[in-house]
């Protein structure tokens, strides 16, 4: 049963690394736009999507999810434009993560109902190599979160977050940062 299960994962993505594991429940939604490294890890409750269009808006998604990536309970991973999660990333459950928002804050998408507000994207999220990401936290659009980072529980992530350090809040501001060592061990805390 294992194996005709990640059979079918596999069939879902552009491509899906061996060793990958995604437990039920799961959604998958526009798997021909994603790309799953080798020993990706989900927990259930997984939701992940591509969206190509929203009402009349046409998009080229592209999700990419590296090597040795775990994901815990109840995530939601969402794209329109660009997601891209590298080596050896964390997610505690609950994490969030979207490239895209629905209508501008002015007053004529205001007026409308969310649903029927365009969708539009500020720019990709890139989640480099070693990140974590705390219970419950957001990463929102246009975001770049650098290698080694640690994103707080229930952190809101609006702005970029530098290498090797801490952030926390809502929104998200840089609360510790860590030493890089110079001979390439692991990093330690000041």
């Amino acid at each position: 049963m294992a194996i005709l299960l990640s059979r079918w994962h596999a069939a879902q993505f552009a491509q899906c690394g061996p060793g990958s594991d995604i437990r039920e429940p799961r959604k998958i939604l526009g798997g021909r736009y994603m790309r799953i490294g080798a020993c990706f890890e989900a927990f259930p409750g997984l939701r992940i999507e591509a969206f190509d269009r929203h009402l009349d808006k046409h998009f080229k998604p592209r999700l990419t999810i590296g090597d040795r990536v775990s994901i815990n309970y109840d995530c939601h991973i969402g794209c329109v434009n660009e997601v891209s999660i590298g080596n050896d990333v964390l997610l505690a459950s609950r994490v969030y993560i979207a490239d895209h928002g629905h209508g501008d804050p002015v007053y004529s998408d205001i007026d409308l109902p969310p649903s029927r507000r365009r969708v539009h994207s500020k720019g990709p999220v890139v989640i480099e190599d070693g990140v974590w990401i705390g219970e419950g936290a957001c990463v929102l659009q246009g975001v770049r979160i650098g290698r080694h980072a640690i994103v707080g529980a229930n952190a809101v992530v609006t702005r970029d977050v530098a290498p090797y350090t801490i952030v926390a809040g809502s929104p998200a501001r840089t609360v510790r940062t860590l030493n890089r060592p110079a001979n390439g061990d692991a990093p330690a805390l000041p």
